[in-house]
């Protein structure tokens, strides 16, 4: 049994995911960063944790096993219980214990457990799809002395010519009254060409609908009924290609997946409120993983297994 992987598949959607008499594997909501130094955004994430003092068995980890498996409860217990043995044998040795997209387990010289995380994946779901990236620093004091140089070979020199100051007054006055005047006769002419396009639109809008009223539509050779075969995906075991808060973004998607020969699909909307697209839906855990890892191999590294009853 891989514990990781029933560990790794709860952290996506649980804070807190327990291993009975082992520990706890927590996550912390992080907000977005800044790296000042090399100007790296980085999106929101979950950073994981663990906390050996959380052995008690809140049956989350149990009952998922046991769902996934189609096994009852207490095989699940047992079966988590020799897991953890087998475990502990290994750290008491001094080798560590990895696990695939959580982190490396190990004790140190006090007898407790030392537990390094992975970064690979991010399982805050709102972040889904999201890397970090960088950007250029901005140097606007090169962009000012630049135009500084320019104004310096190509200076403004204004030079007063003589003319009598009731010349200039007379001018001046002028230049006002045709302001004014030019101001409200574009005004008037504005307001004429707005009451012109609103009547214009109002009776093309009259002849358009005359027209579709007056309308009659004959197909002299109707087109013979067109049947298409449309294979129904069934199973809970779907492999999540991204959740989009637009939904047309979701639609691009499956196309876009439907062309690299993929099953994708629109599986609604999950609780936070996103459109969920899937590369294919199983009906065995098995085949469902092994699609999975070959998927991130060869086209998203970020694709995760999602165990979900679509007829509830």
């Amino acid at each position: 049994m891989q514990l990781e992987t029933y560990i790794s598949d709860l952290l996506y959607r649980y804070d807190c995911v327990t291993v009975p008499n082992f520990g706890a594997f927590l996550t912390h909501r992080v907000s977005a960063k800044i790296h000042e130094s090399t100007h790296t955004f980085y999106p929101p994430k979950k950073v994981l944790s663990f906390n050996e003092q959380l052995q008690n068995n809140d049956g989350l980890l149990a009952n998922y096993i046991a769902e996934v498996e189609k096994i009852p409860y207490q095989v699940a217990v047992e079966k988590i219980a020799k897991q953890v043995k087998s475990i502990t044998s290994y750290l008491v040795e001094g080798e560590t214990i990895s696990f695939q997209n959580i982190g490396d387990l190990l004790l140190n010289k006090e007898g407790s457990i030392v537990f390094n995380p992975s970064y690979h994946i991010n399982y805050l779901t709102d972040a889904f799809g999201l890397s970090h990236f960088n950007a250029k620093d901005v140097t606007r004091e090169v962009y000012k002395q630049d135009a500084e140089a320019i104004e310096e070979k190509a200076p403004i020199v204004l030079t007063p010519e003589k003319r009598s100051s009731n010349w200039l007054r007379y001018a001046a006055t002028a230049v006002i009254i045709l302001g004014l005047s030019g101001f409200g006769v574009g005004k008037y002419y504005s307001n004429t060409i707005s009451q012109h396009n609103q009547v214009a639109q109002q009776e093309a809008n009259e002849q358009i609908d005359n027209k579709i009223q007056e309308a009659t539509f004959f197909i002299s050779n109707p087109l013979p009924a067109a049947t298409f075969s449309v294979e129904k995906q069934i199973g809970n075991y779907h492999i999540v290609a991204g959740a989009f808060r637009v939904e047309a973004n979701s639609d691009k998607k499956v196309k876009q997946l439907r062309d690299l020969g993929y099953k994708a699909r629109k599986i609604g909307v999950n609780r936070y409120g996103l459109h969920e697209v899937v590369y294919s839906s199983y009906d065995n855990r098995t085949e469902a993983q092994r699609a999975m890892y070959t998927i991130r191999k060869a086209h998203n590294k970020d694709a995760w297994l999602l165990v979900k009853d679509l007829s509830k």
